[in-house]
């Protein structure tokens, strides 16, 4: 996916890069949401629930709100 590069693939490490993380981050739950269905978009919101409490209103992707 553009804009996402995989560091290491075995540990999850992942790096944004070019543009709007945000923008990345609302793609990559949008295609999994087209793949896996409406239930995906939940289960992303769920797995990054610890990240987004730490983080400003203004940082939170739409797609994670």
């Amino acid at each position: 996916m553009q804009g996402l590069e995989i560091l290491d693939q075995k540990n999850g490490k992942i790096n944004l890069q070019n543009g709007d993380p945000k923008n990345v981050i609302d793609r990559l739950v949008a295609r999994y949401e087209r793949i896996f269905g409406r239930a995906s978009h939940e289960v992303c919101r769920e797995a990054a629930r610890d990240i987004i409490a730490e983080m400003s209103a203004e940082e939170v992707p739409s797609s994670l709100r």
